[in-house]
Order: C-alpha cells, then structure tokens, then sequence
C-alpha cells in the first residue's frame, strides 16, 4: 500500500524553494502607513478649521439674530432691522466661504505635496530595487560562467 505524503512537509520544502524576501514589503507597510498619517493630519486639520468658521458663523447669526428680533418702537424699525440682518449674512456668507476655500485649498496643496513626496520615495525605492537586483543577477552571471 502506498504511503500518505504529508502535506506540511511537501509544502515546507517547496516554500523553503523559492526563499522570499519581506523587507521589501515591511517597508511598503511602513510607508503607507506614514503617508496615512500625514494625510490624516491634513484632513483631521481641516475638520478643526471648518468647524471653528461654522461655529463662529453660528455665534454670529445668533447675536444679529438675537438684535434683529428685540422688539421695536415703530413698525418701520422691524423693516430696517430684516435688512440690515439680511446684508450682514450676505457678508459674512462671503467671508465665511472665503474662509472655507483657504482651508480646501490647503488641503488640497498639502495633500499634492505629500503625494509628489510619496512618489517620488517610492521612484527611489524602486530604482534601488531594480539596481540590487540587476547587480545580485550579474554577480550570478558571472558566477555561473567562471565556473
């Protein structure tokens, strides 16, 4: 009767066959990881900033509001009061928004720098790769024909 190879080991020695290397994969983990930090700092940066103009937006329009709605003498003042209210939004609308597109434009520089940056690392890397591997396949070559 023929005997039961154990897969373990047929597996074990065909992976011990072909070694890999992980360094190259560690440091692509390591990488990512970094690159995702930096652009959650940017958009977590971004997030406060926003949050702080509509908060102060918010507080704004409430106190025009609470001016706005205190009651008037004459029917005439409650006219100018809605238009003085409604012209102060319009400008605080303008400046807010002014406000929002720093930040997105912050943002969106930040972010094309840490990418540019990014890619430029991993150009490096991967000219460094190909150059060791083209230098241990030569070093073979010559090895193999020497011999």
């Amino acid at each position: 009767m023929a005997k039961a190879q154990d897969i373990n080991a047929v597996l074990k020695d065909m992976m011990g066959a072909f070694p890999v290397d992980t360094s190259a994969l560690d440091d692509a983990f390591k990488n990512t990881a970094a690159l995702n930090e930096k652009l959650a700092t940017v958009a977590l940066d971004a997030a406060e900033k926003s949050s702080e103009i509509s908060s102060k937006w918010t507080k704004d329009t409430l106190a025009k509001m609470a001016d706005m709605s205190k009651a008037k003498a004459d029917p005439a003042d409650y006219a100018k009061a809605m238009t003085d209210f409604a012209s102060a939004q319009a400008e605080v609308a303008a400046e807010n928004m002014a406000a929002f597109a720093e930040v997105a434009k912050k943002v969106q520089t930040s972010t094309v720098e840490l990418m540019m940056s990014a890619s430029k690392e991993a150009t490096e890397g991967a000219t460094a790769a190909v150059k060791k591997a083209t230098d241990e396949v030569t070093a073979a070559a010559k090895k193999a024909t020497s011999k």
